[in-house]
């Protein structure tokens, strides 16, 4: 099997949204794809709530575009992983990810395919975030952190708002620390950062969340942030050496005319 496109989505306790972003990525999927093999990959990563029974029923409605996968819960960073890889598994030429919590707009998604040709790993970054305060600080924490460890500047890093060449996704996730990180996203926007990769600065817009609850919050928020902060640091050592194997890497790209 191969797919020109796959989409993955991590799922925790969506229940009142998960309907309808559901629907909404897979009419994109058929308005600008009607005639290719395209797919959504949701990780219902041990959702506590109705989402996993929400996600079943809308199998038989999109038999040829929604795939679910339920895994026991294991955290954003591991059910993002775990799509990515079953996405390369599918032979997907390019592969989307983005979360399930209905603060981003398909629309958007035009602006990052529209580049797929000049780079293997695209970024958008969120122009206006909302978000609580004790997060926004922390991501500035973290965009300060990167700058200072790794020698380089990301608007936003851990965006789940992302669209990589499949074989250059192979690659990453080859080098990415086992087992995976807090925020394996990360990890692989510094790698390929590194690698020479440089569109990581296209402007997406970012809702303020309607539904459900943040998953991580107070002090818990501040323990994973040391804890990625830690991985980092420890990471730095060995960062040399994987962008040399992403360097080895190269992706066919068709000429932009």
């Amino acid at each position: 099997m191969s797919l020109l496109l796959s989409i993955v989505m991590p799922a925790y306790n969506e229940e009142e949204c998960i309907h309808e972003v559901v629907e909404n990525w897979v009419d994109l999927l058929n308005r600008q794809f009607p005639t290719e093999s395209t797919r959504l990959i949701v990780i219902n990563d041990g959702s506590k709530d109705r989402t996993g029974a929400i996600l079943d029923s809308l199998k038989p409605k999109y038999p040829n575009k929604l795939e679910v996968v339920h895994t026991p819960n294991g955290g954003h960073g591991n059910a993002v992983v775990r799509g990515y890889r079953h996405a390369v598994t599918l032979g997907s030429e390019y592969v989307f990810q983005t979360d399930s919590d209905d603060q981003f707009i398909t629309d958007d998604f035009a602006k990052l395919w529209a580049k797929r040709h000049e780079s293997n790993f695209i970024l958008g970054y969120r122009q206006i975030r909302f978000d609580a305060p004790a997060r926004l600080v922390i991501t500035r924490i973290l965009k300060y952190s990167l700058f200072l460890i790794y020698g380089t500047y990301i608007k936003d890093s851990n965006i789940p708002f992302r669209l990589i060449n499949g074989i250059y996704l192979k690659k990453l996730l080859e080098q990415l620390p086992d087992p995976a990180p807090f925020a394996p996203n990360i990890f692989l926007a510094v790698m390929a950062r590194k690698a020479g990769q440089k569109t990581f600065d296209i402007p997406i817009v970012h809702k303020e969340r309607q539904t459900g609850t943040v998953s991580i919050l107070k002090w818990k928020l501040l323990k994973v942030c040391m804890q990625s902060f830690q991985e980092l640091v420890e990471f730095r050592m060995a960062l040399g050496s994987k962008v040399k194997a992403l360097k080895t890497v190269h992706v066919n790209q068709p000429v932009k005319l």
